[in-house]
C-alpha cells in the first residue's frame, strides 16, 4: 500500500497534471491516471478533472479531502493488478459511509498507464509542441491524435489536452510584477518582458523574463490562440509598439491597463496608421474586471481573473465578459 497522502494537499494547487505525467514518465515509473467521467449535484470540481498518482507523487484533487485518500488506496491497487476502474461517490455508492459534503455524485475512471505507452507520449509531446489533442482509452487500449480524429470506442473515455495557456506581461512596475507573479502562481506559461530592461531578472518564481521591444519578445515567445497579452508600461509609445505587436497576433486576448478617460487617446495613434476598429475592439480596456481595488495585487487579481473568465467563456462557447474598448470612442 501506498503512504498516506499528506496533511497538507499542496498536491492538489497545479491543475494541470501534464508536468505529473512527465515527471513518472521521466522516471519510467508506472501510473494511475484518474478522470472524474460524470457529476451530478455539483461538485467542486467539474468533469475532465484529472489526478496523478504514481510510486513517488500525487498531483490533482477532486472533492477538496472527501475522497482523494480513497481514490489513492484504489489506484494502488491499479498500480498492482494493472485492472481499470470505474469508482461511485455519493447516490449508488458501494462505500456508504464515504460521505460528500456537497451532496454531488462522483464517476472517478482510473487507468494504469505506462511509461513507455504511446498515448502518454503524444500527450507530452503535444503540449510541448502546443496542439491540442484528445486521449480515448478504455483503460486496457488507447488512442490519442488531434480533436475529433480518434473515435471512441463503446466503453471508452474521452479528455482533450489544449496547450497550457501562455500570459506575456508587458511592463516593469509593481502592478506589472504581481500580474506576471499571479499568473505563474495561477498556472499560466509566464514571461515579464521589460524592454531594455536590466540584465538581471525580476525576483519572482517560475517566470522568464525578456529584454526586447515588444514586437520582438512577441515573435520570439510565440504568441498563439492560448496566449494572453497583458500591457502595464504607463508609457504612451511602449503602449502603442506593444498594441501594434500583439493585436495583429493571434492571442486570444490583449489587455491595456490605465484610465478610461485616457483610452481614446491611447487608441488614436493606432486608429491614425489605419488599425481596424473590429481589431481594436479586442482590446480590454481598461485591463481586468472591476473590483474597485486599485493596489498591485489587487489589480493583479482583476487581471488574472477577467483572463481566466474569458478563457472559460470561449471553451463553454459564452460570453461572460466583453472589451470596454468597443466604446472607446465615447465622450469620457
Amino acid at each position: 500500500m501506498r503512504d498516506p497522502l499528506p496533511e497538507w494537499p499542496s498536491f492538489g494547487l497545479a491543475d494541470d497534471v501534464r508536468p505529473a505525467l512527465r515527471e513518472a514518465q521521466q522516471a519510467f515509473e508506472p501510473l494511475v491516471l484518474a478522470t472524474l467521467v460524470a457529476l451530478d449535484g455539483g461538485g467542486p470540481r467539474p468533469v475532465g478533472t484529472q489526478m496523478v498518482f504514481w510510486k513517488d507523487g500525487v498531483a490533482g484533487y477532486f472533492s477538496g479531502g472527501c475522497v482523494e485518500s480513497d481514490v489513492a488506496s484504489h489506484a494502488d491497487l491499479c498500480l498492482q493488478d494493472g485492472e481499470p476502474r470505474t469508482l461511485v461517490y455519493g447516490a449508488g455508492s458501494p462505500w456508504p459511509d464515504l460521505q460528500l459534503l456537497c451532496g454531488a455524485r462522483l464517476e472517478i475512471f482510473i487507468e494504469r498507464v505506462s511509461p513507455d505507452d504511446p498515448a502518454l507520449a503524444q500527450v507530452l509531446a503535444a503540449a510541448h509542441d502546443r496542439r491540442p489533442v484528445q486521449w480515448v482509452s478504455d483503460g486496457r487500449k488507447r488512442r490519442c491524435g488531434a480533436p475529433g480524429e480518434v473515435e471512441p470506442w463503446e466503453g471508452a473515455i474521452t479528455q482533450t489536452f489544449d496547450p497550457v495557456p501562455r500570459l506575456v506581461v508587458i511592463g516593469f512596475d509593481p502592478t506589472a510584477m504581481a500580474i506576471a507573479s499571479l499568473g505563474a502562481q495561477a498556472g499560466f506559461e509566464t514571461t515579464l518582458v521589460r524592454p531594455k530592461g536590466p540584465d538581471a531578472p525580476p525576483p519572482l518564481v517560475g517566470i522568464a523574463y525578456r529584454r526586447d521591444e515588444p514586437e520582438a519578445a512577441l515573435k520570439a515567445i510565440g504568441v498563439d490562440g492560448w496566449s494572453f497579452v497583458a500591457i502595464a508600461t504607463h508609457n504612451l509609445d511602449m503602449d502603442r509598439d506593444a498594441l501594434m505587436a500583439a493585436l495583429p497576433s493571434e492571442a486570444g486576448y490583449v489587455g491595456l491597463l490605465g484610465a478610461r478617460r485616457r483610452l481614446p487617446e491611447r487608441l488614436a495613434p493606432l486608429r491614425a496608421s489605419g488599425v481596424a476598429e473590429e481589431v481594436l475592439a479586442r482590446v480590454h480596456a481598461p485591463i481586468g474586471l472591476d473590483i474597485g481595488g486599485k493596489a498591485p495585487w489587487e489589480v493583479a487579481v482583476s487581471v488574472i481573473g477577467e483572463m481566466i473568465a474569458e478563457r472559460y467563456a470561449r471553451a463553454s462557447g459564452k460570453t461572460s465578459t466583453s472589451s470596454p474598448s468597443a466604446t472607446a470612442g465615447a465622450p469620457a
